[in-house]
């Protein structure tokens, strides 16, 4: 039923006009609208809502990934952002490189890096 839907992604923020800015000119997606409740961006088709939660009591950001982007070229991305101002993660117990790129067990390389407000987004790339 939902197989032939498009997909549409969430992420929390507490600062709209801070997520505001990292999400289009740091990551630089195209902002599609901007409202009381969420920002809306087109995120290479797929439609991401970031919404405000800043009335929600004790909002904490998950310790997990809760967003990531499929890349071609992990090094050269992560070094684009990394040019951005981003700071990629690093896990303890995981073997990551030099640039914090982490190798699965299927071959997939990952890296990690926070958004403003500590939601946890990955780039990986398969």
């Amino acid at each position: 039923m939902l197989a032939d839907e498009p997909l549409m992604a969430f992420v929390p923020t507490r600062d709209p006009e801070r997520a505001r800015e990292f999400y289009e000119e740091t990551l630089g997606l195209e902002l599609v609208s901007e409202g009381r409740i969420s920002l809306m961006f087109n995120a290479h088709g797929t439609t991401l809502s970031v919404t405000n939660v800043s009335t929600v009591e004790n909002f904490k950001p998950h310790p997990f990934t809760v967003l990531g982007w499929k890349v071609s070229n992990i090094e050269s991305t992560l070094r684009d952002l990394a040019a951005r101002g981003i700071r990629f993660q690093r896990y303890e117990g995981m073997e990551q490189d030099g640039l914090g790129i982490w190798k699965s067990p299927v071959g997939a390389k990952v890296a990690w890096f926070k958004d403003p407000d500590g939601n946890v987004l990955s780039i990986t790339e398969f």
